[in-house]
């Protein structure tokens, strides 16, 4: 391949990084709109859960059938299930419950942190050395995560934690962790084929529980089409189509240079909130997203100096 042909494939792969970290960013508002608030509730977040992971698992099903992929090697039925459990079930739940509770706005700051806690994950699971720095970071990090939503609810008449932001920390770990060992199998299954085959392992239970809470049509509060519209997002964009333009844009541009438009996803999930949930974006918000991707941004770049770094799994908020 010429060197012409080799920046030209870099520059598509930055541009397919950007378009997958665009579609990340509105699943935070969509699942949102899918779950509805706890005044003006719309699909159960346990039906969300199920149903996202249905969609994305029958699609994935039609992938690996169309490209007759064989089955995963024994070795990597460990870390698929892991992964699973992580990045299929408990983020997607833990997200969905907070959110009937939280605005958009406020859960984009605490899943900022996600890229972080992925490395530190990745550090504690694979046994790699990092820096007094990274560490100063993750710690950092997470205390601004504590100190915005203490703030929060002490501005709401409480002290403590909300149950909300404990549920969202709960999804950054059940993600960052699901996302390590999706990374584990990745080189020799393939970016696409972890999250399909993550999927299809999930669709013999999604399945049926998603038919089981179905919402009856003479629910007291309908379910309007925007709910609908979210959940068609989530589970056909947000766990299943938009990763593969963000793997194929790690994989052409390079995983160092794409993965760094992580950073933007936080401000593009509040940007999408105002429109698609009529929220507002308020100073103390925005100030500590900032603060947050920094902390993130200060971390990679002492992330793995230590010694050389194994390939780590970039994180999004799927």
């Amino acid at each position: 391949m010429t060197g012409a042909h080799v920046l030209s494939r870099q520059h598509l792969g930055f541009w397919l990084g950007v378009l997958g970290m665009v579609l990340f960013s509105v699943t935070v508002p969509a699942t949102r709109l899918a779950t509805g608030s706890d005044v003006h509730p719309q699909l159960s977040p346990w039906f969300v859960t199920a149903g996202r992971a249905a969609i994305a698992g029958l699609l994935s099903v039609a992938f690996l059938l169309w490209t007759r992929t064989p089955w995963p090697a024994r070795h990597q039925w460990r870390p698929l299930l892991l992964a699973l459990l992580g990045n299929v079930l408990a983020w997607p739940l833990l997200a969905a419950l907070a959110l009937r509770s939280v605005t958009a706005v406020h859960a984009a700051v605490i899943v900022a942190v996600i890229p972080l806690a992925t490395a530190v994950f990745a550090a504690l699971i694979l046994l790699e050395r990092e820096r007094l720095g990274f560490w100063v970071c993750a710690v950092l990090g997470a205390a601004l995560v504590i100190v915005f939503s203490l703030m929060r609810a002490h501005g709401q008449g409480g002290f403590g934690f909300a149950w909300a932001d404990v549920l969202l920390v709960g999804a950054v770990l059940a993600s960052s962790f699901g996302y390590v060992y999706g990374a584990q199998v990745t080189p020799e299954l393939g970016a696409e084929r972890v999250i399909c085959w993550m999927c299809a392992l999930a669709l013999p239970a999604s399945l049926p529980i998603a038919l089981w809470l179905w919402p009856e049509g003479a629910a007291l509060a309908p379910v309007h089409w925007p709910a609908w519209a979210g959940l068609i997002y989530v589970g056909a964009v947000s766990m299943w189509s938009g990763f593969f333009a963000w793997f194929r844009g790690l994989e052409w541009g390079g995983t160092l240079r794409v993965s760094q438009v992580l950073l933007v996803q936080p401000f593009l999930a509040m940007v999408f909130a105002v429109p698609m949930l009529g929220e507002r974006i308020d100073a103390t918000s925005l100030g500590f997203a900032l603060a947050v991707v920094a902390t993130v941004f200060i971390g990679r770049r002492f992330s793995g100096a230590a010694q050389p770094s194994k390939a780590k799994g970039a994180a999004v908020v799927d």
